[in-house]
């Protein structure tokens, strides 16, 4: 089988970007005016996406998976297992648990799903298949800025079309640091790229005149945003908080795609984890010895690729 497409997958057969969609179906979850903040800033949240259970329990497993103890700080700051090959996320707290009950069934959630439904303008979709975050204070105060980038290539032609999610799990706040973009870039990109020399670099802007804005969210919030939105990480400089959060997002259902809904199966039967350059997987292989395959709701079979959508 085929390694499954990078964690951010982009439709690539679409032929409009999501921001001029014009609506077919009715809002299931977002409001109007979360339509109308999504289309111009680039990203919208969804409050209480998820219930206060399903956001406890996958806390205190994501606790034990990364071998730390949430009373004592002094089991927060064991090295990082793997180096990734995307350099500015080591360090970042990614954990490599991909295929848990606890993530399924945030996954499975009817309210993540019409919310995804409500982007797409479209029922036919599958979920990535992602990881999840621990990132605790930084003990040395390096860059208090973070990063900002692209996860895809912002000089192709059509433009890239996709989204991502992440679901917070503990509150996100300006101390905490965690998600930061640039909705100025997001609603101006066609006049800044006039602005920019021909030779820019594509994945990662000149924030020159630009600046970020970081996202302040509560447990079980989440955000979509789209894959045009410069983004990035903002260091946790807090005083003993955590941040954590479950990366959810979605896309059409390419049920044609044998390798790739065969590979989707795979790793959801076998607990295994997607073969991506920048994740290279956990090398304990936790979840082979810690967890049974999860099971699956009728809605979740089809966010998976096991059944297909009618």
């Amino acid at each position: 089988m085929q390694p499954l497409r990078d964690s951010h997958p982009t439709a690539a057969h679409l032929d409009i970007q999501l921001k001029d969609i014009r609506k077919r179906l009715p809002l299931r979850v977002l409001s109007e005016a979360d339509w109308q903040h999504w289309i111009t800033k680039g990203y919208v949240i969804v409050r209480q996406a998820v219930p206060a259970t399903n956001v406890e329990r996958l806390v205190e497993l994501l606790w034990r998976f990364d071998e730390k103890d949430p009373a004592d700080p002094s089991t927060w700051y064991a090295p990082q297992r793997r180096e990734h090959k995307m350099k500015e996320l080591n360090n970042t707290g990614m954990l490599e648990i991909y295929n848990h009950q606890y993530l399924w069934d945030n996954r499975q959630e009817p309210r993540i799903y019409g919310a995804f439904v409500d982007i797409w303008d479209r029922e036919d979709l599958w979920v990535t298949i992602d990881r999840a975050n621990l990132n605790p204070p930084k003990k040395v105060k390096g860059n208090p800025n973070g990063f900002i980038h692209w996860d895809v290539d912002t000089s192709i032609r059509p433009l890239p079309i996709g989204v991502q999610g992440v679901l917070s799990l503990k509150k996100q706040d300006g101390d905490v640091g965690g998600f930061q973009c640039v909705p100025e870039l997001f609603e101006n990109f066609e006049s800044w790229e006039k602005t920019q020399s021909a030779d820019r670099d594509p994945m990662h802007p000149d924030m020159t005149g630009l600046s970020t804005v970081n996202i302040e969210m509560e447990a079980g919030d989440l955000m979509i945003f789209n894959s045009l939105l410069a983004h990035g990480v903002r260091p946790n400089h807090s005083d003993g908080r955590v941040r954590m959060a479950q990366y959810i997002s979605m896309h059409p259902a390419e049920w044609g795609n044998v390798a790739e809904r065969e590979e989707r199966v795979h790793l959801w039967r076998e607990l295994d984890h997607p073969k991506r350059d920048a994740f290279p997987g956990d090398p304990r292989e936790w979840e082979k010895h810690n967890a049974s395959p999860a099971s699956l709701s009728d809605l979740g079979a089809k966010l998976l690729g096991i059944t297909p959508w009618a």
